[in-house]
């Protein structure tokens, strides 16, 4: 039974390799601007609200490193929890929610879904053995893809 354990968890992780293939290029194309009504540098992002075309990170390089990291940490949660990495874990945990409050709009609600399914399967498995993560994860691929080139 134990042999059958690495399986879902290598699954996961080749998918959140090609996932980062979407968003290796540190200077992906950057947002139309406005100077006037545009926020500065020292502007405090709001925690529920995203700013601007990029949610609350300030370039669209930042905002793809950001949304490809977490979400590949995100698959490795079970990993961290198998290990007893409790520490570890609760911070894993609090990036991925803090990131699901930064994402652009357009990212807020399946990125939230990925954050509350990779939680889940914290505690089930089976989240990531049934393709419920994969699900979750793909929405968000497919915006890196789009965004992130």
């Amino acid at each position: 039974m134990l042999s059958n354990a690495p399986r879902p968890l290598t699954v996961t992780a080749l998918l959140a390799v090609l996932a980062l293939a979407g968003c290796s290029a540190p200077e992906a194309a950057s947002p139309p601007s406005s100077a006037a009504g545009a926020p500065t540098a020292s502007a405090t992002p709001s925690p529920t609200k995203s700013t601007g075309p990029w949610g609350d990170f300030p370039t669209a390089a930042e905002a793809c490193r950001t949304i490809s990291e977490q979400a590949t940490g995100a698959s490795l949660l079970p990993l961290s929890a198998a290990q007893g990495k409790t520490a570890e874990l609760e911070q894993y945990k609090a990036e991925l929610s803090r990131t699901a409050e930064r994402v652009p709009e357009s990212l807020k609600v399946d990125f939230a879904k990925l954050n509350q399914v990779a939680v889940a399967g914290l505690s089930d498995q089976t989240v990531f053995s049934s393709g419920k993560f994969q699900d979750a994860m793909a929405p968000v691929t497919v915006w890196l893809t789009a965004n992130c080139k």
